[in-house]
């Protein structure tokens, strides 16, 4: 039997370092990607396959695609779709440049890479694209509007691309992690900085507790799982025969799955801003 192919992006850190660790230990051969050359060095001296891929750079996705292609001599079992960053802020307070980068990493990069995997996965006859989603691609959340409409965005782009690819062999699968150890709030820090004018803003006084969360370390969240848990969904969903369309990871993703079902919009507007 073959040994099968996984291409993860955003294995720097955090969730797709765990799930390339993770799957390379289960036999699959792991083309670990990240954005900066530096990471990749230190994945390739622990024995796994590492080269650049940037989201927000169509050339490195070409590149790193055309890299899977010749070593694979053109096949591909799995797309692991990970890499992302929020911008923390008022949506009020949020520039169109904002929207505009946050986009091309977490959505228009996903994207760009799925559809130049597709056609391997066509040729083929079978594959598994999953897409590492949030619980902010099923509820909204104060301060975090531009990466919750990054999410809600890829989540509708991936129900319609499960429906289309019905039938080809092709699984098209969620993963809604929730809070998750990872460097996340420490890596949007920079993009705070670059766009935010809160002191300018109207709400400057209500900054302060987002300024505290950012720059404060106070241990796990509440339901924070480490990213081994995301890894256990994963495996599930590239090696089960049936693989589900979703997987919440944490207890929150399985709660906001529930409350946006049978809550009033305003019922559920309430208990997001209490929570």
């Amino acid at each position: 039997m073959n040994t099968r192919s996984v291409l993860i992006t955003g294995c720097s850190s955090g969730i797709g370092l765990d799930a390339a660790r993770g799957l390379k230990a289960r036999g699959w051969r792991v083309f670990a990607t990240c954005r900066q050359e530096a990471d990749c060095v230190q994945l390739r001296a622990e024995g796994l396959e590492s080269f650049p891929l940037d989201y927000a750079d169509e050339a490195s996705i070409a590149a790193a695609v055309d890299e899977v292609v010749a070593r694979t001599g053109g096949t591909l079992d799995a797309l692991y779709n990970n890499g992302a960053f929020a911008c923390p802020g008022l949506v009020e307070d949020l520039p169109r440049g904002a929207l505009r980068a946050i986009f091309e990493t977490n959505l228009f990069g996903y994207h760009d890479l799925t559809r130049r995997i597709i056609p391997l996965m066509r040729a083929q006859g079978h594959g598994r694209i999953v897409n590492c989603s949030s619980v902010l691609g099923l509820v909204a959340a104060q301060w975090r509007g531009a990466y919750v409409a990054t999410k809600f965005a890829m989540e509708g782009l991936t129900d319609v691309l499960r429906i289309e690819m019905c039938g080809t062999g092709i699984h098209i699968i969620l993963i809604e992690p929730g809070p998750v150890t990872s460097s996340i709030r420490e890596k949007a820090i920079p993009h705070f900085e670059k766009w935010i004018n809160w002191e300018a803003s109207p709400r400057a006084a209500d900054y302060r507790s987002l300024l505290d969360r950012l720059y404060t370390s106070r241990g796990p969240d509440r339901f924070e799982l480490p990213a081994s848990a995301v890894t256990a969904k994963l495996i599930h969903a590239l090696e089960a025969p049936r693989p589900r369309a979703r997987y919440y990871v944490t207890t929150p993703p399985h709660i906001a799955g529930i409350l946006r079902r049978i809550m009033p919009t305003r019922a559920l507007d309430w208990f997001l801003t209490k929570g």
